[in-house]
């Protein structure tokens, strides 16, 4: 595989952002100028990092290129910082993540790149955070993408969580604090409970919206039995959604925790769910 890294002016962003790109290799034996002057276009995963990472993250911790390379399949992973893949207008002069991903790395990404624009051709999967920036992304705009999957990570009712960041009582260990801080700037970034529940991170309440529609993508969730971040919420959310008639597949994974060693697992499931039995690139060595 070819791995493309692009530094490039965003006006969603406002100013420098980064982006990783996986693409196809030449195939032993075919010239040069055939292969890329073919204009064949190729299935893309539009792939989503976690908290505290970047666009280097999936290509530094995983094999993602190897299974790509096995499909064909062109790879896009952005950097989103800690935005929840949300909009944040009153950062600096502006960080628009949730623009950016559709109005303009996806416009870049079809227009330079030997890339698929057709649904059935586009996926999107993350881990963690970048399982909650899928989600959105595929609630929000189901008619761009084919399927989603989202690892340790669902919609997550935000009712919950901030009551408790209200109360002023002392977190019980780092991560919950971490938590609250988070739920709070989400808030914030909102206009308040109400301005979350009508934006589009409100996923949760959105879920019987989507029950009930039949042109939905695909949707995969997993989560490992040991995820001290997410298990219980996982649970929450299955049991939510299939009260609602959801069709979606969740897998629980026992022993896994919230780590990189569960997500190397879940990304060569995502991708073989996403491409099953497709072409490989038929380069042996």
């Amino acid at each position: 595989m070819a791995l493309v890294h692009l530094n490039l002016n965003s006006k969603f962003l406002s100013g420098n952002t980064d982006v990783n790109i996986i693409l196809p290799d030449l195939p032993r034996g075919q010239e040069p100028k055939d292969f890329y002057r073919s204009e064949r276009k190729y299935p893309v995963l539009w792939l989503l990092h976690g908290t505290f990472n970047d666009y280097s993250e999936w290509v530094r911790k995983t094999n993602v290129e190897l299974y790509a390379s096995e499909k064909n399949l062109i790879v896009v992973m952005p950097s989103a910082h800690n935005t929840d893949y949300a909009n944040w207008p009153g950062f600096g002069t502006g960080y628009h993540m949730f623009d950016y991903l559709t109005e303009e790395l996806m416009p870049l990404i079809y227009g330079w790149f030997p890339a698929s624009e057709r649904r059935e051709d586009n996926f999107i999967a993350g881990l963690s955070m970048g399982g909650r920036g899928a989600i959105m992304y595929a609630w929000a705009h189901p008619e761009k993408f084919a399927a989603v999957y989202s690892m340790s990570c669902v919609p997550q009712d935000i009712r919950p969580a901030a009551q408790d960041a209200a109360s002023g009582e002392p977190a019980p260990n780092p991560w919950a604090a971490l938590d609250r801080q988070r739920t709070l700037a989400r808030l914030n970034n909102t206009g308040g409970l109400e301005g979350y529940l009508a934006s589009v991170q409100n996923t949760w309440d959105k879920t019987a919206e989507v029950a009930r529609r039949q042109d939905f993508p695909k949707m995969y969730f997993t989560c490992g039995t040991a995820d001290f971040v997410m298990y219980e919420h996982f649970k929450k959310f299955k049991a939510y959604a299939q009260s609602l008639g959801l069709q979606a597949e969740f897998t629980e994974v026992e022993g896994y925790n919230h780590e990189w060693r569960f997500w190397e697992r879940c990304i060569q499931d995502a991708i073989e769910k996403f491409l099953p039995g497709g072409e490989t690139a038929g380069n042996a060595f």
